[in-house]
C-alpha cells in the first residue's frame, strides 16, 4: 500500500496463502466460470454472468479504491504459489455512514472448505478495521448456506438478526441472517 496526498493507494494485502488484489483482464475466464458454477451462486443475487457482464465488473473495479461510499470495492483473492483466480471478498462502505460497510464472499468450489476464504476474509477485515478505521461491518447470509453461516461464526461475528422471508430470491421468499463485528471488538480478539 502507498500513501498519496495522505490517501493510502491500494495495491495489494498479502497472507500465507493468498495475495488479495485489485481484478484485472487476465482474470476473466476464471471469474466467468465461477460466477456461472449454479453451486457457487446458489446463495448470490445472480443466477449467471455473460461474459461481457463479467468485462464491465473488472473495468469497473480498475479505478475503484477500497472505502469508497456507496461503492462495492473487490478484492480478487489469488493464490501466491499459482497467482491464479480462486475468489473474491467484496467490501461496501455505506453511502449514509463512512464507518460502517457491508462485506461478502464468493469462492470457486475447488477452493471451498479449506480456509482460503477465512484467511482473506481475515484479511479483508484487519483492512478494513485498521486501515479504513470503520466502526463495524456486517455480513448477510441465506439462512440456508451453511458454508457462509460457518465462516462468519468462525470470524466471531455476532448474530444480530434473523429475517424471515425478508427477500424475494430466485422465484420464492427467501430468509437472511445479519452478522455483525465492531472495530473494538476486531481488534481484542486479534489481540488474543
Amino acid at each position: 500500500m502507498v500513501m498519496q496526498t495522505g490517501q493510502p493507494i491500494f495495491i495489494s494485502l498479502e497472507t500465507e496463502r493468498l495475495i488479495l488484489r485489485r481484478l484485472n483482464d487476465s482474470d476473466l475466464m476464471t471469474f466467468l466460470a465461477y460466477l456461472n458454477d449454479p453451486l457457487v451462486a446458489r446463495y448470490q443475487t445472480w443466477e449467471s454472468y455473460t461474459e461481457q457482464q463479467a468485462m464491465e465488473v473488472i473495468a469497473q473495479q480498475k479505478n475503484l479504491a477500497p472505502g469508497q461510499p456507496g461503492k462495492w470495492f473487490t478484492f480478487a483473492v489469488a493464490l501466491k504459489e499459482k497467482q491464479a483466480l480462486i475468489g473474491h471478498i467484496a467490501l461496501s462502505v455505506k453511502e449514509s455512514d463512512e464507518q460502517q460497510a457491508e462485506v461478502g464472499f464468493t469462492f470457486a468450489r475447488e477452493y471451498q472448505g479449506q480456509g482460503l476464504a477465512r484467511e482473506a476474509a481475515v484479511c479483508v477485515l484487519d483492512y478494513s478495521f485498521n486501515i479504513l478505521k470503520l466502526h463495524r461491518v456486517i455480513a448477510l447470509t441465506d439462512v440456508e448456506n451453511q458454508r457462509s453461516v460457518g465462516l462468519l461464526n468462525r470470524l466471531g461475528m455476532r448474530r444480530e438478526g434473523h429475517f424471515i422471508k425478508n427477500i424475494w430470491f430466485k422465484g420464492k421468499w427467501g430468509s437472511e441472517y445479519l452478522y455483525a463485528i465492531l472495530a473494538e471488538e476486531w481488534i481484542a480478539k486479534r489481540a488474543i
